[in-house]
């Protein structure tokens, strides 16, 4: 089975990208909708609890609240990433091993920091998905609850686009429109299926 990372920096198009994977057939575990799917649990409140207790309402993770507590305190991040991760460590195993079960040929892990926390190693093949830095910061801003200095932060986590092109198996660009986007993805789908021989 050969696993692809995917990964690109805050409003690159990297959702729109695993959704039409998706609809390609490969399987994709979104790490990030993975984090929400916890942060909903009462599992994930109470990993949360120790480190953020006024984050957790409810059995839950309340996270605009977390969010605010993070921007105030840098070193909670860390804290979090530690727990966050290995829960997200274990959801992602998983869900190799239930599509290797199945016989799957080709699927794709949504990592947003597939660089930054080293799991490139995990993979086979990683594919960037990039877009012109004006496109980037129009797109992250006009999503709800997004700011100038949430956005700084994020950005400040995220390797530079440039350096995560250049250690890219294969880039995908969204800067154009729709229908581009999927024979883009169709074209490194079809190269990854040849290179693999799948």
């Amino acid at each position: 089975m050969i696993v692809i990372g995917l990964t690109g920096g805050i409003a690159m198009g990297k959702s729109e990208v695993a959704r039409i994977l998706q609809a390609k057939g490969v399987p994709v575990f979104d790490a990030d909708k993975e984090v929400h799917r916890l942060y909903d649990s009462p599992e994930g409140g109470g990993l949360v609890k120790p480190v953020a207790p006024t984050a957790v309402m409810d059995g839950k993770v309340e996270r605009t609240r977390l969010s605010r507590l993070v921007l105030a305190d840098p070193g909670l991040l860390k804290k979090l990433e530690a727990i966050v991760h290995a829960e997200i460590r274990k959801r992602r195993q998983h869900f190799l091993d239930t599509q290797r079960r199945e016989g799957r040929g080709l699927v794709a892990l949504d990592i947003p920091l597939l660089f930054e926390t080293g799991a490139e190693k995990d993979v086979d093949v990683t594919v960037v998905v990039s877009a012109q830095p004006a496109i980037q910061h129009e797109r992250a801003m006009a999503r709800p609850g997004m700011t100038e200095e949430k956005l700084a932060m994020i950005l400040k986590r995220q390797m530079p686009d440039a350096e995560k092109r250049a250690r890219a198996s294969h880039v995908i660009e969204t800067n154009g429109t729709l229908d581009q986007l999927h024979g883009r993805v169709h074209d490194v789908l079809r190269q990854i299926r040849k290179e693999h021989a799948l």
